[in-house]
């Protein structure tokens, strides 16, 4: 059995193990009432004992919780002690919270206070016990490195000028041949790297990056802006590799600013699936009641720009998303019909009156929460450009591209600064900022500054 899989099982079955007995010792009177007469704030606590199937079902929804927000550590990452005793105890606190939340409702088989206490304080001394223990320790001798992607001239360069040992390469299935008997031979029309041998595609780098032992993965992507960078980086993450780029290759990717020697480290941390969860639950409940509360503001607003000037109440745009993909937004329409100009900047001849007041009181971005309800957009995050506009700043700024590599926003960090298209290289540093310092507080910072900012 591969160490990989064998590293999952005992992960998996070690998790249950330790819950299950964490719960059985948290179920047990005489332990409930040791700690709840040890803690005085906890002497209002009665001890509660489950039993029959309020005690099998409630045990089987702990290890539920508890395999669902463990999941990160069931890879097979090479981790040091400090790293592997942090991530297992906010894992394990996510799971307790689960677990508390759950205690709010009122259904047959939540757990009582005092079961999930004893249950917590077991749990958060023996599930990071368990996985110090069992962790894959980081290899310690030389590094072992592989290139990943698709740019024959970037591959070259790397091996020309990488003192790091190269065992072999990962690409994009559409770019190589994967077969090991042949050299590989890049789409492009680029050289064979045959002095590389090919470990296989993008579908199975997680596996290779655990079966070879690697520590750098050094990419090599024709289009860095696409979806497949992005998986890749995600991998390599999961398994604790380090990525690099070549210094001579690095428009569109996300590098350490103060970075030395041909070879930089891509600083962008992809968030895992968990994140992301939150990310859009939030988006989608602010969303909905954003526009349930709006609804009143619509009408009118609606009945005032008709009253105001001919045409239609919205007006649709192509704007760029995620990945360089594109999307469909909407705004109450604040200019004169077929009015639009790609040079950022604005033209007050064009605006109505009505529209100068929306733009102000930002009314005229209400329907965008439609497409933060479906997806194309999130609260927070760069903001979405017009594709036709997006030719133009790029072309003033060529590492505009770097914006693509998160969900676009309704608000985001360059907007609280007040920093709009017109100053394109300042917005761009605002925006990548907040693409290397995002997460679930910090974007709702922005969302409290941005209301706060209308407010006033």
């Amino acid at each position: 059995m591969a160490s990989n899989t064998r590293y999952r099982l005992a992960s998996v079955s070690g998790t249950v193990a330790v819950v299950l007995l964490a719960f059985l010792l948290a179920n047990h009177a005489a332990v409930q009432a040791a700690v709840t007469d040890a803690v005085p704030v906890l002497a209002r606590l009665r001890p509660q004992v489950l039993s029959g199937t309020d005690a099998v079902v409630s045990a089987v929804i702990c290890v539920g919780a508890f395999l669902v927000a463990l999941t990160p550590l069931f890879k097979p990452r090479p981790r040091r002690v400090l790293d592997t005793l942090t991530l297992a105890s906010r894992r394990t606190l996510s799971g307790l919270l689960a677990l508390a939340t759950l205690g709010y409702f009122d259904y047959s088989y939540r757990l009582p206070r005092a079961t999930l206490i004893v249950l917590g304080l077991v749990t958060f001394i023996a599930v990071p016990a368990w996985f110090v223990a069992l962790r894959r320790r980081p290899r310690d001798g030389e590094a072992r490195a592989i290139v990943v992607g698709d740019d024959a001239q970037e591959i070259h360069d790397i091996i020309e000028t990488t003192d790091l040992p190269l065992i072999g390469f990962v690409s994009p299935p559409s770019a190589y041949n994967v077969d090991t008997d042949a050299p590989p031979a890049i789409a492009d029309g680029g050289h064979p790297l045959g002095m590389l041998p090919v470990l296989g595609d993008l579908r199975s780098l997680g596996e290779i990056l655990v079966d070879h032992d690697v520590d750098t993965a050094i990419f090599a992507f024709s289009e860095p802006s696409r979806g497949e960078f992005f998986t890749a980086l995600a991998d390599c993450h999961d398994h604790g590799v380090d990525v690099k780029v070549h210094r001579n290759h690095t428009d569109s990717v996300l590098t350490a600013p103060s970075a030395d020697g041909d070879l930089v480290d891509v600083d962008l941390e992809p968030w895992d699936w968990q994140e992301r969860i939150v990310k859009r639950l939030f988006d989608v409940l602010f969303a909905g009641f954003a526009l349930l509360c709006a609804l009143p503001v619509m009408v009118v607003v609606a009945v005032a720009i008709k009253v105001d000037s001919p045409g239609p109440v919205l007006y649709s745009q192509e704007r760029t998303a995620e990945f360089g993909e594109t999307f469909t937004v909407y705004k109450f329409r604040s200019m004169v019909p077929e009015s639009e100009d790609v040079d950022p900047g604005e033209d007050e001849d064009r605006v109505t009156r009505v529209g100068r007041f929306i733009r102000s009181t930002h009314l005229d971005e209400i329907p965008q929460l439609w497409s933060i309800l479906v997806g194309d957009m999130s609260v927070v995050g760069p903001r979405a450009a017009w594709t036709d506009e997006e030719e133009v700043l790029e072309g003033d700024v060529g590492a505009w591209r770097k914006r693509w590599f998160v969900k676009p926003g309704l608000t985001g960090l360059a907007q609280i600064n007040g920093v709009s298209s017109e100053e394109p290289e300042q917005k761009l540093r605002y925006d990548l900022e907040y693409i290397r310092k995002q997460d679930f507080w910090y974007d709702l910072g922005i969302v409290v500054r941005q209301l706060w900012s209308i407010w006033t």
